[in-house]
């Protein structure tokens, strides 16, 4: 299985994709494989979408609640699925890119000795089909989905990543808008105010956006993520201590 890398404009290669390309120096990575069939299919959700779904995920370091957005149910179900299962307890967050994000999910990542190369696992079962929404972007605390480079941009079904990113001025984000337009072939793509002034007072990733999938955000515990990207790593990005996961459904 490749390793995923997130295609950040004109960007920093960091690992999202399952292992990682190696991109120029703004382009970073992310996580997975296989290809989207050609004719959509109506997709029906397993689970009640009434309210937002709550996740708590424990670390060494502390507590984060997400919550999982509706607009993507594909993410949000396979999420929910894997939470239900217990897939996530006890895997790592293998790779950590201060300014970037904290990626985890590899199911190769539990019980990992130091010397194994992580970042390519995958879950049984397909990839997920890319769920771009304009209006969910990789501001800071964003739940994302890696995957690798495949043409369709599907998403790994397991690894996942959150956002730290940094604050961006308004000339690089119009930069940014100007290249999705570019390689979405949506010359009608933009920034609301309201995702500028995000952007420009709490930061992310917006290289990353419509290329991969946002399913969530942090609500609570992101300073967790703060001291986690504070750890130092090795060389691939992982974190010298082992950092775990264990996640629970909160309503």
């Amino acid at each position: 299985m490749r390793r995923v890398l997130f295609t950040l404009a004109l960007m920093s290669c960091v690992g999202l994709f399952a292992q990682t390309k190696t991109v120029d120096s703004t382009t970073k990575t992310v996580d997975t494989t296989r290809k989207t069939l050609d004719t959509p299919r109506v997709y029906k959700s397993t689970f009640d979408n009434a309210k937002e779904q709550l996740v708590e995920i424990t670390t060494n370091f502390g507590v984060m609640v997400a919550k999982l957005y509706n607009a993507t149910p594909q993410h949000r179900d396979n999420f929910i699925s894997k939470v239900k299962e217990g897939f996530y307890d006890s895997l790592l967050f293998h790779r950590v890119i201060k300014e970037f994000m904290i990626q985890g999910g590899d199911p190769a990542s539990k019980h990992a000795p130091d010397s194994v190369k992580l970042g390519m696992g995958s879950a049984q079962g397909p990839m997920i089909p890319a769920e771009f929404r304009t209006s969910l972007i990789h501001k800071r605390g964003a739940l994302c989905a890696a995957r690798d480079d495949n043409p369709t941009k599907q998403s790994s079904n397991c690894q996942f990543y959150i956002v730290q990113g940094k604050r961006i001025d308004s000339a690089t984000l119009k930069r940014n808008a100007a290249q999705i337009q570019k390689e979405s072939h949506n010359p009608n793509f933009h920034y609301t105010k309201a995702q500028k002034e995000i952007y420009e007072r709490i930061g992310g990733t917006p290289q990353l956006d419509q290329n991969y999938t946002v399913f969530g955000e942090i609500i609570s515990g992101l300073d967790v993520m703060d001291r986690i990207t504070s750890i130092p790593t090795r060389p691939g990005d992982r974190p010298i201590m082992n950092m775990t996961m264990k996640m629970k459904l909160l309503n």
